[in-house]
């Protein structure tokens, strides 16, 4: 066994940290763009005249740093060579993902926003394996174009971790001689309606509540006739751009039909495994900074005449969370591996565990870790002079979204005792 990071990854990831020094840096520092980065940031992110969405010179800001980081050709690293990436790995992910956000808060990788100057694509997935040659080219070149952006209209307010009780229905109608199909329905928490051109919403087609087939997915344009936002959810860490909305008779022909009709949970599945993995390198490596930061202080800081460094009840808790850290990053790095040394479709039937134990652990760690960092640094810490109570609002969410904890936690428990996965039918 080689757990040696391949040194032409070393040499990408130096390439990268040359980038950010020589583009976007100096992004950061022209003009007033370091208010985004204080401890005004809400403020300043946040228009509050537009119910909370986020403020134009900041996004505007997040696309600078993407098309300088496209131009150099890094934003597209994770995506396949024919859509002008680099058929980046999941592990080169993992590891890039991880090193970034131990980095600290910066233009080069804020996760408020999804934002990477090393983009996520998981959507490139879901359109390459399947849609049609045709969706392929409008949404996966449109996405790197600017030209289409895909929100994810999965979640519901009453359904949120259940999808298979969906309330949102799909029924046939013929218009005009084309076949389609007539949307009715709510959705809740859909990133990114403020600038998607296209609304990926899942509804049920065919079968009872409780069937995981018979849910379908359709790639609804935005704005249409019946597409309505309701209200903007202000959240934990603001701005939001996560809508509840509403679908009255919204008609849609066959060919907007993404994957297969009643397959739509299989293409949500293949949505959910590339980000749990990266999220969790996000979370870990931002853990590990708030670890590093508060050894730093607390080497730094001399109450009573000594380092408060010297202290067990500082040592001791730092210590378990840096030895969680390393454990962790072992399982992440393997299992992102393991991802890219199997059929795409392979991963729910096998790994799917390993990735959800990442995911929830990782979303976990870092809040602890965060909310030691505070504990650390005092009354500073828990102050937004400093980045931890950021951090924590931020990683928060991610106990909740792509999978509560405790949905993975469930999804564990199923392969761990043989309701599914490997051991399925072991203890019968």
């Amino acid at each position: 066994m080689d757990f040696t990071i391949p040194q032409e990854l070393e040499d990408y990831y130096a390439e990268l940290e040359k980038f950010i020094d020589a583009e976007i840096e100096p992004l950061v520092a022209a003009d007033d763009n370091i208010r985004f980065f204080d401890h005004r940031r809400e403020n300043a992110r946040t228009d509050w005249d537009r119910e909370g969405l986020p403020n134009h010179e900041w996004e505007e800001l997040l696309r600078a740093a993407r098309k300088a980081a496209d131009k150099a050709g890094h934003w597209r690293f994770s995506a396949p060579k024919e859509y002008g990436g680099k058929d980046g790995s999941n592990l080169w992910m993992a590891v890039i993902r991880d090193r970034f956000a131990a980095r600290g808060l910066g233009l080069h990788n804020d996760l408020q926003n999804e934002h990477s100057i090393v983009g996520n694509f998981p959507f490139v997935a879901m359109f390459e394996h399947f849609g049609t040659e045709e969706q392929k080219q409008e949404f996966i070149l449109g996405g790197f174009e600017g030209t289409r952006r895909v929100a994810f209209g999965l979640t519901e307010a009453n359904h949120g971790s259940d999808a298979t009780h969906m309330e949102t229905r799909a029924v046939r109608e013929t218009r005009d001689g084309v076949d389609g199909w007539l949307i009715n329905g709510e959705k809740m928490w859909i990133t990114g309606m403020h600038v998607a051109t296209h609304c990926a919403v899942f509804a049920r087609t065919s079968g009872d509540n409780g069937d995981a087939r018979g849910i379908t997915c359709f790639l609804v344009p935005n704005p249409t006739e019946g597409l309505k936002i309701e209200e903007w959810m202000w959240t934990f860490n603001m701005p939001t751009d996560h809508p509840r909305l509403s679908l009255t008779d919204i008609w849609v022909p066959d060919s907007v039909m993404l994957g297969e009709e009643g397959k739509g949970l299989a293409l949500a599945q293949s949505f959910v495994h590339q980000n749990r993995i990266r999220q969790a390198a996000s979370s870990l490596g931002a853990a590990s900074f708030c670890v590093e930061e508060s050894v730093r202080y607390a080497r730094e800081r001399k109450p009573f005449g000594q380092e408060l460094a010297r202290n067990q009840a500082i040592q001791f808790p730092l210590v378990e969370l840096a030895t969680q850290c390393e454990m962790l990053r072992m399982l992440i790095y393997k299992t992102a591996w393991d991802m890219d040394n199997m059929p795409h479709k392979e991963i729910e039937r096998t790994i799917s565990d390993k990735v959800s134990m990442c995911n929830y652990w990782a979303n976990r760690l870092v809040c602890e870790a965060a909310d030691r960092a505070m504990q650390v640094h005092g009354g500073i810490g828990y102050s937004r002079h400093k980045p931890f109570e950021h951090i924590y609002r931020h990683h928060r969410r991610y106990r909740i979204t792509e999978g509560a904890e405790e949905i993975q936690m469930r999804k564990i428990g199923a392969y761990l005792f043989g309701y599914l996965g490997p051991k399925k039918g072991k203890y019968n």
